[in-house]
């Protein structure tokens, strides 16, 4: 039984977290955890810009809004690994940008591709830290990453891709010899030129949730964060004899009911270490997709309390724009229209809604037929109206997709104006 690895003393200090033990385990599932008597998150105690929407019966959720930006692997490869003094310098630019806008949450993808930027025994290190995966940058990102963010009063919730592997035969350019491609072959679907842990085998979600636990027993992290990438394909060919050999007869529930078996576990995991840690998912926007095409349950997720529940909050990426409209004519995704459609289901207490917001979007638009899908991203406010509509709906809170399109050299030129409109919201303006 180990502890959560503490930061130097000599490093800018993080906030304070209780003590941290469990148990690593086949599965990790039934983690035990010890000391769990945490203070409560104070990411939002000051904050007055949102309603309090908290619900008591689970700490985990913040008391105001939810104001979070995903930093990915995209604006990891953006920064200078060479050493821990130039990575900080590059964190902390991140870092002050993410705080004076406002926010009050970073989504930082740490395992993008089996791999880990951080410290870990079961996966080998990024590609983005060397360029070449399983080398040691003679440093820990992550640590350095949570040093900052903490200083800042900034809340970290860990971005892990369960079954990635491999985007592509250039992403990463090589896998290292540790890599679970190449130690477990017989838990790996291939599709196209990617790479992916099989949803259907049981032995890869147990590594999965290892992870996680490892994860959470050695770094500070405020949370874990999944995105949309589940099941890798539909063809019925890369799980077809893991199915036959269940005994089950619909394939698409069989599905569901193997990445539902992953993300309960993940946060039976999360809970078991610390309660007022949260675990959250990011879906597509399109909740058809979501569960016929990744085959994620998503309103079954949010509609699960209790012992049932699965997660702490999910956040649908609402990437349209008003208006948005289909070639054929549907107008079903508009954002004044799929907002309103999520908002309706079912959700149990203690379940938060989000909503992931397409900063990407800004002056290049969102591919709609409507006339004004480019024009309508160029106004330098289309996110911060999106916030205000939000807000008028009692929506707990949203995030930016993504922090390079708000900031930094490829950012476009209506980011700035964005930006301010954001900060007038939030209370950082000036």
């Amino acid at each position: 039984m180990t502890q959560r690895r503490r930061s130097k003393k000599t490093e800018v200090e993080p906030r304070r977290f209780g003590r941290r033990s469990f148990l690593l385990g086949a599965g990790a599932a039934a983690c035990v955890g010890a000391g769990l008597c945490l203070r409560r998150k104070e990411l939002s105690e000051q904050d007055k810009t949102g309603k309090q929407q908290q619900n008591v019966n689970n700490p985990a959720l913040p008391a105001g809004e939810w104001r979070a930006v995903w930093i990915s692997y995209l604006e990891w490869a953006l920064l200078d690994f060479s050493t821990a003094d130039t990575f900080r310098a590059g964190c902390a630019q991140m870092l002050d940008d993410c705080a004076g806008l406002g926010l009050n949450t970073v989504l930082a993808q740490v395992r993008p591709f089996g791999d880990a930027l951080y410290r870990s025994s079961l996966f080998p290190w990024s590609h983005l830290c060397t360029g070449v995966q399983g080398a040691d940058p003679g440093f820990d990102p992550l640590d350095i990453l949570l040093q900052e963010a903490h200083g800042r009063g900034l809340s970290v919730e860990a971005w892990l891709n369960p079954y990635r592997l491999r985007s592509s035969a250039a992403m990463p350019p090589s896998l290292a010899e540790n890599n679970l491609a190449n130690t477990h072959p017989e838990w790996v679907c291939a599709v196209g030129d990617g790479l992916y842990l099989n949803p259907a085998e049981p032995a890869a979600a147990d590594y999965v949730v290892q992870g996680v636990a490892e994860l959470l027993q050695n770094y500070a992290v405020d949370g874990i964060h999944f995105d949309d990438y589940f099941y890798p394909t539909t063809e019925e060919s890369i799980d077809a004899v893991q199915f036959a050999a269940s005994g089950a007869v619909d394939l698409a529930a069989w599905r569901q009911q193997n990445v539902t078996a992953l993300v309960k576990a993940v946060h039976d995991t999360v809970k078991a270490a610390d309660p007022t840690l949260r675990f959250g998912i990011s879906p597509q926007g399109n909740p058809d997709n979501d569960l016929n095409s990744q085959y994620s349950a998503v309103t079954a997720w949010l509609a699960a309390g209790g012992e049932e529940q699965v997660v702490d909050y999910l956040c649908p990426q609402v990437y349209w724009g008003y208006g948005y409209t289909l070639q054929s004519g549907s107008t079903r995704f508009a954002f004044e229209n799929i907002v309103p459609a999520w908002l309706a289901y079912p959700r149990a207490e203690g379940v938060a809604l989000y909503f992931g917001l397409g900063a990407y979007r800004i002056g290049v638009g969102d591919g709609g037929a409507n006339p004004d899908s480019v024009s309508g991203w160029s106004t330098g406010d289309a996110l911060a109206r999106q916030v205000q509509d939000l807000r008028g709906q009692n929506a707990s809170g949203w995030a930016l997709y993504r922090y390079g399109s708000l900031f930094g050299a490829g950012a476009p030129e209506q980011a700035t104006a964005e930006c301010a409109a954001l900060r007038a919201l939030t209370g950082k303006e000036g």
